[in-house]
C-alpha cells in the first residue's frame, strides 16, 4: 500500500546488504494500516528471510541506553521495533491490547527490549504528534505521552496544538514550556525525519509495523504472532551465544 509521502522523496537504498533487506520486506508486504486507514485488519505476519538481510535488519536496533523512546534494557537477547504513527487505529489497538502484554511478560524479566520509531504517514498532524512525543521523550515522559496519545477516542481529538499541550499535562510533562519549545525546534524535527527514512529504506511503507530480532511483522497482529516471535528470537540468540 502506498505511503502519502513522495516516492522521489525516499533516500536511495545506501549498499547490497540494505537493498536485499528492502527486497525481503517488499515481499512481506507490510500491509497494515494505509494511509486511508480502512479495509479488514490483516493477518500477515513474520515471513522467511535470507539470512544477509535478517542480519542486516538486526543492525537497525539502537540499544541505547539513552534512547528515551524505549523501554527495556539495551542488552535484552530480544529487540522489537516498532514503526508507527499516533493517529493510526491499528497502531493503538498494539499499544492498547497488546503491548502492555509483552511488557508484562517479556520487558519486565529482561527478554525483550522495545524500540519506536516515529513513522507519521496522515499527515501535518501526524507530524506534530511524533515531534511532541519526542519532546515528551526528553522530560521522560515518553511513556505517560504515548499512553494518552493511544487511549481510546484520543486520535479523533486530533492533534493540534492546543491538544497535544493538553496530552503533555495528561502525561505530566513538568515543563510545558520548554515541551513546547522542543516539539517546535529543528531537533525533533530531524529525529523524526531519520526514524521515518530509516523506515522508507527498509520497505515500511505502512503502520503499525515491526521488526522482531530482524523478522518483520506486519500490523496489530495477535498477542501470539509476538509471542512465538520472541520465543523464536530468544532461543536463537541463546544459541548464537552458546557458540
Amino acid at each position: 500500500m502506498p505511503s502519502p509521502k513522495n516516492s522521489a522523496r525516499k533516500p536511495l537504498l545506501i549498499s547490497a546488504g540494505v537493498a536485499l533487506a528492502a527486497v525481503t520486506l517488499g515481499l512481506v508486504s507490510w500491509q497494515a494500516t494505509a494511509p486511508q486507514d480502512t479495509g479488514p485488519e490483516p493477518t500477515s505476519a513474520a515471513a522467511p528471510q535470507a539470512p544477509d538481510a535478517r542480519a542486516e535488519l538486526m543492525k537497525l536496533a539502537r540499544r541505547d541506553a539513552n534512547d528515551k523512546l524505549t523501554t527495556g534494557r539495551p542488552d535484552a537477547p530480544v529487540v522489537l521495533i516498532e514503526y508507527s504513527d499516533f493517529k493510526c487505529g491499528y497502531c493503538g489497538k498494539f499499544a492498547r491490547d497488546t503491548e502492555p502484554e509483552l511488557v508484562k511478560k517479556y520487558v519486565e524479566d529482561g527478554t525483550l527490549r522495545i524500540e519506536w520509531r516515529n513513522f507519521p504517514i496522515f499527515g501535518a498532524e501526524s507530524e506534530a504528534a511524533a515531534r511532541a512525543a519526542w519532546a515528551a521523550a526528553r522530560q521522560d515522559r515518553f511513556a505517560a505521552f504515548h499512553t494518552a496519545a493511544y487511549a481510546e477516542g484520543a486520535k479523533e481529538k486530533g492533534f493540534g496544538e492546543a491538544r497535544l499541550l493538553e496530552l503533555a499535562r495528561e502525561a505530566g510533562v513538568p515543563d510545558l514550556d520548554r515541551f513546547r519549545q522542543d516539539m517546535g525546534g529543528e531537533e525533533a524535527a530531524a529525529a523524526v525525519r531519520a526514524d521515518q527514512e530509516e523506515g522508507y529504506r527498509i520497505g515500511v511503507t505502512s503502520t503499525p509495523s515491526f521488526l522482531v530480532n530482524g523478522r518483520p511483522i506486519a500490523g496489530a497482529q495477535p498477542l501470539s504472532a509476538f509471542t512465538s516471535e520472541i520465543a523464536r528470537a530468544k532461543q536463537a540468540a541463546r544459541a548464537a551465544a552458546a557458540k
